[in-house]
């Protein structure tokens, strides 16, 4: 069963239309899961492919099936555009990997670009400051620990593809959300029911947990290493940040030197935990954004304050340190 099919929304004309653009086209090749998927850890070594264009699909569907609004689902659908391969990695290259915002730089300029895209957007009677910017718009996008398209669609991807939960029980927790006004009066996908909103958290925290494993950290980190080595080389020049994943690594493993390092980060398969590291090489300390959802349960309040254990559960986690050294081999 295909995961969209959670979302029992047909996807308006004008949304296929905008997804078979180029900018587009381009996300089938950019991955979810930053580069890890390509690894041999245990978590990661067996997933399928979930993609940007997956996700940006599924999000835009998601803010269609509760709005109806054409501008508000559009946003949706191109808030990733300016992902680069790789995507969250580039943001570790770049220095950002607490905040992660680095990868959204360049979306404006990709939509107002793109002659395909504007002439789909006039004629829905759009300009392109309708769509590139979806913060504004509170179902698509909003401030952690809120639900929003974005952080429902990338939960619900990452559970089903982690075999963290079946499609039918996603579905159900899907089939129990309304928009609604959270407790602050503020527009927010909200769930009817609080059993279902504390297995949704139950969910999104173990997917969190997994966003920042020791595995998934040295991945990232060393992946950053070996594009930061390679643009340095002049290998890779800057253009290969805005194609995507097949021409990156053809660039790259084109190099005897980077082909041999891609072959050492795809053989990764254990991680190593260590309060003081040995005379080894390898070991990295890698400090990571930690995302967090916290439902809104319609009427009733945060899932943190209506289930104490829960709302503990997810205190820890955000008071965990990544003050320790990892190594992978």
């Amino acid at each position: 069963m295909n995961y969209h099919g959670i979302y029992d929304t047909k996807a308006p004309a004008f949304l296929l239309r905008l997804a078979e653009t180029p900018p587009m086209r381009r996300l089938r090749q950019v991955g979810m899961n930053c580069g890890c998927e390509y690894t041999a850890f245990p978590r990661f070594r067996a997933l399928a492919r979930y993609t940007r264009f997956e996700h940006s699909l599924g999000a835009a569907l998601i803010v269609w099936r509760f709005t109806a609004d054409a501008a508000q689902s559009v946003s949706a659908l191109l808030h990733d555009i300016a992902t680069p391969p790789f995507a969250h990695v580039v943001d570790f290259l770049r220095g950002d990997y607490l905040d992660q915002t680095a990868t959204e730089s360049g979306t404006a300029d990709i939509i107002r670009a793109s002659e395909e895209i504007g002439a789909i957007l006039s004629s829905l009677g759009l300009t392109a400051a309708d769509v590139e910017d979806y913060h504004r718009y509170p179902i698509a996008d909003n401030d952690a620990p809120r639900l929003s398209a974005d952080r429902l669609e990338y939960t619900v991807g990452n559970a089903f593809n982690f075999s963290l939960a079946p499609a039918e029980e996603l579905a159900a927790l899907f089939a129990d959300i309304t928009p609604g006004r959270n407790e602050y009066g503020e527009e927010e996908l909200c769930f009817r029911t609080p059993e279902k909103a504390a297995r949704f958290a139950d969910l999104a925290l173990a997917c969190s947990k997994i966003y920042v494993s020791d595995a998934d950290r040295y991945a990232m980190q060393i992946l950053a290493e070996l594009l930061r080595d390679a643009l340095a080389a002049g290998v890779l020049t800057a253009g290969a940040l805005a194609g995507t994943e097949e021409e990156l690594l053809e660039t790259l493993c084109a190099d005897e030197r980077f082909a041999a390092r891609w072959r050492d980060f795809r053989s990764l398969s254990r991680i190593e935990r260590a309060e003081q590291p040995d005379e080894r090489d390898g070991w990295r300390r890698i400090r990571a954004k930690k995302r967090r959802i916290d439902p809104f349960v319609a009427g009733r309040g945060r899932v943190s304050a209506l289930d104490p254990e829960r709302g503990a559960a997810i205190a820890a986690f955000l008071a965990e340190e990544f003050d320790y050294y990892v190594r992978g081999e």
